[in-house]
């Protein structure tokens, strides 16, 4: 039999060995920084920490101009935690010129010693033989800054307001406060409760309502502060990102989320990658004569609940996703799965949203 000669050529990546001079591992902690300059050969130029003041991070700085000849282009940095302890110092090197990536996820083997220089250099040495397509750049921008800063604190206070209706409801319904607390409590009757004024009873008693005045004054505050935030983070995100709000399902929350992630055009490579980091890529589940997937339980959690959230709208208000519902009910899938395939379409149909509005402006085809 003739044997068949393929003459196609097999394209390598290019490393990013191959692409800079120096690579630049950064260990970074609360007080202080351990750097790393590494050539692209592999070998430790320097190792050095500095505290994380101003100060200290101007010194790095210049250290790192002084170990890489003052290369702005050749030097790549890569620092972990580049948005928790190494964001200020991310921002940083970014304003100077510095290319600054999350450093990979140091692979640590058995028997082998751990101290904060070697984390530096194991950081810049997994980076230098990583392909520059999957380098992952820093979540940057100050738009980008707020939405992290407004989503966080979102979970915070939704969490405290979770907190004080609970102690609030357990409140009324242990003390005869003239409350009916057999269901949960309204919106009308926390406000009500939070007008009460001292009266003339006994000091158990007196004591309950005055505790029930404080958690429902500070249901009342949490709620303003809610839609404070909500249209903040309305303003940021229709800015931004417009075509995301225009989406079914799709609100000024779950948006700020999805951005969170997103962060810029290029730093989620494809909409399959999106899909991997929400956790929202099909699990082969198959045994036997069944084929099935199943949920997928990793990823970023957030992104996960968000998309969820968007699923879950759609199937109550968009009538395409209630027809879908329909049918896929009837060929025999139950609400998992379909709520499964929801979510892993609503992955791609964000991804290739944002990915649309990010590509350059290109000249309307002839009629």
């Amino acid at each position: 039999m003739p044997s068949v000669t393929n003459n196609s050529a097999t394209i390598t990546p290019v490393t990013v060995a191959q692409s800079y001079r120096f690579v630049v591992g950064v260990d970074t902690h609360a007080a202080t920084h351990s750097y790393a300059v590494l050539d692209a050969a592999g070998a430790v130029v320097d190792e050095q920490a500095f505290p994380t003041t101003a100060a200290g991070l101007g010194r790095a700085r210049d250290w790192i101009a002084r170990r890489t000849d003052g290369d702005l282009d050749g030097v790549l940095v890569a620092a972990e935690g580049t948005g928790s302890y190494g964001a200020v110092l991310a921002e940083n090197l970014a304003e100077v010129g510095y290319r600054v990536v999350e450093a990979p996820t140091p692979r640590r083997e058995r028997g082998r010693g751990k101290t904060d220089a070697m984390d530096a250099v194991t950081a810049a040495r997994n980076t230098l033989t990583m392909p520059v397509a999957r380098l992952r750049d820093r979540r940057g921008g100050q738009d980008q800054v707020a939405l992290q800063v407004l989503t966080t604190a979102r979970e915070q206070l939704n969490a405290e307001r979770l907190r004080a209706i609970n102690a609030l409801t357990a409140l009324v319904r242990a003390h005869d406060l003239g409350i009916d607390a057999r269901r949960a409590l309204a919106s009308t009757q926390i406000r009500q409760i939070a007008s009460w004024r001292r009266r003339s009873e006994p000091v158990g008693l007196a004591t309950a309502r005055a505790q029930a005045v404080r958690l429902a004054g500070r249901i009342v505050q949490l709620d303003a502060e809610l839609k404070s935030n909500r249209d903040q983070l309305t303003a940021i995100v229709a800015k931004r990102a417009p075509e995301l709000l225009a989406m079914p399902g799709v609100g000024a929350v779950t948006a700020a989320v999805v951005l969170c992630v997103w962060s810029h055009p290029g730093r989620v490579r494809s909409e399959a990658a999106l899909a991997q980091i929400a956790g929202t890529c099909p699990i082969p589940a198959s045994s036997g004569n069944t084929v099935r997937h199943r949920l997928n339980r990793g990823g970023d959690r957030r992104l996960n609940w968000a998309l969820n959230t968007v699923v879950l709208t759609r199937m109550r208000t968009d009538p395409a996703t209630r027809d879908y519902v329909a049918r896929r009910t009837a060929e025999g899938k139950t609400g998992r799965e379909i709520r499964r395939c929801l979510k892993r379409y609503t992955t791609r149909q964000i991804y290739r949203t944002l990915n649309a509005a990010a590509a350059p402006d290109r000249p309307a085809s002839a009629a």
